[in-house]
């Protein structure tokens, strides 16, 4: 019987070739059965019988694949590789491996994929034109240590009424500290409105949080390099938005996340809202955003939270009961500033409204007010100076969905030169006239992407 057992000395054995080694080696001297091995590598016994006749002729090699040492019959030959160095050295150096991939094949007839060519330069010590940043580090954010400390909320549209219903957005808010989901409503789209009814359920069953976390949408940040208003010019500072500026006087802090990943405990929530709410919408007989009760809802995160919601760190709340006398209405609206006309109207987007005179017949003309688009569809005026509501009507008897308004945006870039009195005789200027061309220094004329210091006149 011819029995080598000693391994090529060139080729490394994997650990499952070094068990099957031990293995044979075992039942060639009788101290285990065919059986056993079987059992042992986890092969047939008939296979078991093959390896050890060929371990008996062959050895070691037996238990090494044939093709282990052999060259693949599509490898790419040497000569090719140095073919590929050197066009490239010579004619492709400042191309990235994409574009060198083309050329070869449009100028050279040599068809490789850019995998290929990627391998073939590196080997060769040949480095990228445009070396890739690596990926930027990462570390997993520890919860708040407390309940109330940090809300994140966001949107999710989806088909949550089924594929049959027009797809719509479910606004919801998760504590970081316990993974408590402390409000949801069901939106047609995500909006400001929405979010006033969420931070209004938050506010009236929980209290006021310290800080609220969120993406960079519209409603919560003004775009940095968005055009100022006039006003903001003046001011020296961007206005907030309307959703900003009722968390600045809630004193809530308003935190936005640079990625997605940032706020994952909330994206990892849509993920199993989706998978088990909409088969309990279905279950309850609910189509429609509008059939969908704040009972429903409720109960619905009662269950949510007893299955999914974790102890915080440090127990108790953080969140801070509403001041005495403040007005939700008032904070969680749309509002804008206005100047009361001589006939004692307030005008806000081609609507006017009245108002009524005040103590001993008194009228507010000239006074600067607020005009409030309140959350149920009613309007208000609202005088800071006599800290009350000057008007308020009543609700809307049908759903409003109200949509922030704001100013254009007018920069002063060199002052004006004022323009000559008209004389009495003159016509005033109409809109059939032909409009003004505009002068050679004006905005619109300058080039897209940087403010020159000066515009010549030609």
């Amino acid at each position: 019987m011819h029995l080598d057992t000693a391994a090529p000395t060139s080729v490394a054995l994997t650990p499952r070739q070094q068990q099957r080694l031990a293995v044979l080696s075992r039942l060639v001297a009788g101290r285990c059965t065919v059986v056993e091995a079987a059992l042992l590598l986890g092969m047939s016994e008939r296979q078991i019988w093959r390896l050890k006749a060929a371990f008996q002729h062959d050895g070691t090699a037996a238990v090494i694949h044939g093709n282990r040492q052999r060259s693949k019959p599509w490898a790419l030959t040497d000569d090719l590789r140095d073919r590929v160095r050197t066009l490239v050295a010579e004619h492709y150096a400042d191309c990235n491996d994409t574009h060198i991939a083309e050329l070869l094949a449009r100028d050279h007839q040599i068809f490789l994929s850019r995998a290929s060519v990627r391998r073939i330069l590196r080997s060769g010590g040949v480095p990228a034109p445009h070396p890739r940043r690596g990926p930027r580090h990462r570390r997993r954010r520890d919860r708040y240590a407390q309940e109330g400390m940090l809300l994140q909320i966001d949107g999710s549209p989806h088909l949550w009424f089924g594929s049959d219903q027009p797809r719509c957005t479910l606004l919801a808010a998760i504590d970081d500290a316990t993974s408590r989901v402390v409000g949801a409503v069901f939106r047609a789209q995500e909006d400001a409105h929405g979010y006033f009814l969420l931070l209004h359920q938050v506010l009236t069953t929980h209290g006021i949080p310290e800080a609220l976390y969120h993406d960079r949408h519209g409603i919560f940040v003004r775009d940095p390099q968005a055009r100022w208003t006039l006003e903001e010019e003046l001011a020296g500072g961007q206005e907030p938005t309307q959703f900003g500026r009722a968390l600045q006087e809630l004193g809530v802090g308003s935190i936005a996340a640079r990625s997605p990943q940032a706020k994952g405990r909330i994206e990892r929530l849509w993920g199993t809202l989706q998978d088990r709410l909409v088969p309990e919408l279905r279950l309850a007989g609910l189509t429609t955003p509008e059939a969908v009760t704040t009972e429903f809802l409720q109960t619905y995160l009662d269950r949510h939270n007893a299955a999914f919601a974790v102890p915080a760190n440090d127990p108790g709340s953080a969140y801070r009961p509403l001041p005495p006398g403040v007005d939700l209405d008032r904070v969680l609206s749309f509002r804008y500033g206005r100047v009361v006309n001589r006939d004692n109207t307030v005008q806000f987007q081609r609507r006017v409204v009245q108002i009524p005179p005040g103590p001993r017949n008194r009228g507010y003309a000239r006074a600067r007010v607020w005009f409030h688009e309140l959350l149920d569809g009613s309007v208000g005026v609202w005088s800071d100076q006599e800290q009350r509501w000057l008007l308020r009507t009543e609700p809307s008897a049908v759903p409003v969905i109200l949509r922030a308004h704001r100013r254009k945006p007018v920069t002063v870039d060199a002052p004006l030169p004022a323009p000559e009195p008209a004389s009495r005789a003159e016509p005033t200027a109409t809109a059939s006239q032909e409009p003004r061309k505009p002068g050679p220094n004006h905005p619109w004329r300058r080039p897209y992407g940087r403010v020159p210091d000066k515009i010549s006149d030609q």
